[in-house]
């Protein structure tokens, strides 16, 4: 089965990183680097996203195919909060217990929300 990993940032996550000296910073960021090298053959694709303020959203009109309303876009998120999804790995494995066991040993960002994906 396929599924995403979504690692979602924190304000107080970004805050610890930014605060960390350049050494602490390149230990996580290895960390992170070896989870990659450790779970590689179940990874099919992966990519870290830019910030969230580099986004841009479409809103499209509500109804079904061929409503006449206009779609919007604005500038930044979809959502503003306090946790931001920040990267993706979607991996291949035999179920949700092996997706979860994978996301469970992430070094990085403190929360991981797990979807399946066809």
């Amino acid at each position: 089965m396929k599924y995403v990993l979504m690692f979602v940032e924190t304000e107080q996550y970004a805050k610890d990183l930014e605060a960390m000296n350049e050494t602490e910073r390149q230990a996580a960021f290895e960390r992170v680097g070896q989870w990659f090298a450790a779970h590689g053959p179940k990874i099919t694709h992966h990519t870290h996203l830019q910030p969230a303020h580099t986004a841009t959203t479409l809103r499209l009109p509500a109804a079904a195919v061929g409503d006449a309303g206009e779609a919007v876009v604005t500038d930044g998120p979809f959502v503003e909060g306090k946790e931001i999804v920040s990267g993706f790995a979607e991996v291949e494995v035999a179920d949700l217990d092996e997706a979860l066991a994978i996301a469970k040993s992430w070094p990085a960002c403190p929360i991981v929300e797990i979807r399946p994906a066809t």
